[in-house]
């Protein structure tokens, strides 16, 4: 390899554009930034997904039809071109052969063969061993490496890169190559001191060693690089992973050098609140409760979250914190991701006030403009205290006069971004962020390191257990008989479709395409059609004609994962349900058992349904936990999928994985809380955003 002393001089930097690279011309430099890649920088993160094991020279003499990846090393004798009847397209075929023996050798359109396979010229050839039309051993298109040219593919482990744009395989590895001596002039993001306490590699070496493993790499560690828990690979997770806390633990250090709005809870609010209940609180909404209101009473303004399972009474406790900003003369605003959950708070929110002075308003994207208007300036003039609605509420024209107390309802459908837009709408208001998605408590406790957590472990006596049964195509016939007996009876079915339309990618029902049969299968029953398509106020009249039982039957998708909130409802269909996250599975289920009647869950797979997605469903209908299926979901399917649509996870993060990085993720928060304690955060973050983001919104709705 070339000392270091050389690549420094040679080198460029992370920071310079892959144009500069020996052999980038304006067309690959193109082609790259259709890939995201416009940096070295960029290249150096563009890691590969396996790696190949070159390491054992075979001999043609011992190959067989069943070797799939040799190496070899020898020369090409009699190569040939001849075209086919294929414009453009052409087979070129010969003899490889080593000290040991001759096998035949096959490329097609191999256009380069004439410019670098000389009579004679030693080569290592490296592909699959297959049988010929004729019966003999041939090589098929194996990759080739001129010995003496400096190339790397030989007796190594080789990297296989996902593409970029139409570039992958030897050229990929050919640019990533001439990349790497920036490795050596990478600033490291890193105090010393910090990646000597936890062991880590420095940044430059830990890539190098991802694109370059030493060939003398043990077995175990190749192992380890491919399930992506080598030293290298902790080194970025964790990078990434830090790079994150630390966003959220600058929001959560800036939050708690201000001061929140004060509010007295003394004995006589304390009555006010317990009077606005519709029940008996359980123990854990107490407690929850408790926790809320000292954080309203102390100086730093509140930032918590209260995760609880489906029906657990999370908005009553809500309301109740509302009372209270609002009894001692702050605004208040809940928003909701979608206008549909933010229609049920609003009419939820007005039956518990009724008894109180204080009277919501509702603020989404398809109001009047007339009372748009309205609604805007009495918030900003503080004649209206009191606001519900959707992402309106962080419109820049949008002012509060007041706003002490912000509630954000299904937090995993904002971004912080969102939620901290809402809170810059006031001078330090408090934050109050929940959430009905089971989340495990160490992850929670990662994905919102910014904020205190409280769960509301307990359900509110008189919910119905619904029961959970999975049945085939085959067995529909008689599922829509059920059905139409349970409408006779008086109760309402939701059928939830995974998709609107039918894809060509995607083997599952869809809504458009199965309503007509819904419709012939349950007679009489009127069947409404609810999707997000579908206009606001054409969405409220479905729904509102599904509530009051004009609507017998709900066909839609997940719009009513959350919030739709109709006790009458007794049956959830749910097609295609080995397509969904357990989560999301149990969020679609809550919307039934909400009343006195008795409910159902039905899930809908195909005949050929696998093992796995089998053993994944008979778990979710042995348990009604939300949390215990969240774990379960965690194993089963990693955390990308415990929300249903891959809103975070290794859909946002590069290198980390919080299955299989989970204990560096509770180490990234550690170290943050240190930085910040140290004075550091700031100057750490700084380095870390050149390579990593430091904010994650999340996809909405």
């Amino acid at each position: 390899m070339t000392p270091p002393e050389m690549n420094r001089k040679k080198a460029l930097a992370p920071a310079d554009s892959v144009s500069k690279l020996s052999g980038i011309g304006p067309a690959r430099t193109v082609q790259l930034g259709s890939g995201g890649v416009h940096t070295v920088g960029d290249l150096l993160f563009h890691l590969p997904t396996r790696w190949e094991d070159r390491r054992n020279l075979s001999a043609v003499a011992v190959l067989s039809e069943s070797d799939k990846a040799v190496l070899l090393r020898g020369r090409v004798k009699g190569l040939t071109r001849r075209r086919t009847r294929r414009r453009g397209f052409s087979i070129s075929e010969g003899n490889f052969e080593d000290d040991t023996g001759t096998i035949g050798v096959i490329w097609f359109n191999a256009r380069w063969f004439d410019r670098r396979l000389q009579e004679d010229t030693e080569v290592y050839l490296f592909g699959s061993v297959n049988l010929s039309p004729k019966g003999n051993l041939q090589i098929v298109n194996p990759e080739v490496e001129v010995m003496g040219r400096g190339e790397r593919e030989g007796e190594r482990f080789v990297p296989v890169y996902p593409s970029l744009g139409p570039l992958s395989g030897r050229m990929l590895r050919t640019i990533v190559g001439a990349a790497l001596p920036a490795t050596e002039v990478l600033e490291d993001p890193l105090p010393e001191d910090l990646r000597r306490e936890w062991g880590l590699p420095e940044l430059g070496s830990a890539l190098r060693s991802i694109h370059e493993p030493p060939p003398d790499m043990g077995d175990s560690h190749f192992v380890a690089l491919e399930r992506r828990r080598s030293p290298a690979h902790i080194r970025l997770a964790f990078d990434e992973l830090l790079a994150f806390s630390i966003g959220l633990a600058e929001i959560r250090e800036a939050r708690v050098r201000g001061v929140g709005p004060r509010c007295l809870v003394d004995n006589a609010m304390r009555r006010r609140v317990s009077a606005m209940a519709p029940f008996e609180l359980t123990g854990a909404q107490r407690r929850v409760l408790r926790e809320i209101s000292g954080d309203l009473q102390s100086g730093p303004p509140m930032a918590r979250l209260v995760q609880g399972d489906v029906g657990c009474g999370k908005t009553v406790v809500a309301a109740m914190a509302m009372l209270i900003a609002l009894e001692n003369s702050h605004q208040t605003a809940l928003m909701a991701p979608t206008e549909l959950l933010a229609g049920q708070h609003f009419t939820k929110l007005k039956e518990l006030f009724s008894a109180t002075p204080w009277s919501p308003k509702l603020l989404t994207g398809s109001l009047r403009a007339a009372e748009r208007r309205d609604t805007v300036a009495g918030l900003a003039e503080g004649r209206y205290p009191f606001i519900v609605g959707t992402h309106a509420l962080i419109q820049e024209a949008l002012e509060f006069s007041n706003l002490g107390l912000a509630v954000v309802d299904e937090q995993h459908r904002f971004g912080t971004a969102q939620r901290e837009a809402l809170v810059a709408k006031g001078a330090h208001p408090h934050l109050l962020v929940m959430t009905a998605t089971p989340i495990p408590r160490s992850l929670a406790l990662t994905l919102y390191g910014d904020l205190d957590l409280s769960v509301i472990d307990e359900l509110p006596p008189g919910r119905t257990p619904v029961r959970t049964e999975i049945r085939t195509d085959s067995a529909r016939s008689k599922v829509y008989e059920f059905l139409r007996s349970e409408i006779d009876a008086g109760g309402r079915v939701y059928v939830v479709f995974p998709l609107i339309e039918e894809s060509e990618a995607l083997d599952a029902r869809a809504l458009e395409q199965n309503v007509e049969e819904l419709r012939s299968a349950l007679g009489d029953a009127e069947v409404g059609v609810l999707h997000g398509r579908l206009a606001g106020d054409e969405r409220e009249a479905v729904y509102r004609d599904f509530r009051s039982g004009v609507v017998k039957v709900l066909a839609a998708t997940t719009v009513v994962e959350v919030g739709v909130d109709v006790p009458e409802a007794s049956v959830m269909v749910i097609e295609s349900a080995e397509r969904f996250g357990l989560s999301q599975l149990h969020q679609l289920r809550g919307r039934v058992g909400r009343g006195s009647r008795k409910s159902w869950c039905v899930l809908m797979v195909g005949d050929d349904i696998s093992e796995k997605a089998r053993f994944r469903l008979d778990l979710f209908a042995r348990t009604s936990d939300g949390f215990e299926i969240a774990d379960a979901d965690l194993k089963v399917r990693g955390p990308g999928d415990l929300i249903g649509t891959r809103q975070w996870g290794p859909s946002h993060f590069r290198f980390a994985d919080l299955l299989k990085h989970h204990d560096l993720a509770v180490r990234a928060r550690i170290v943050s809380r240190q930085l910040a304690a140290s004075g550091r955060l700031g100057a750490v973050r700084k380095n870390l955003a050149r390579y990593h983001r430091t904010e994650f919104g999340l996809p909405v709705g």
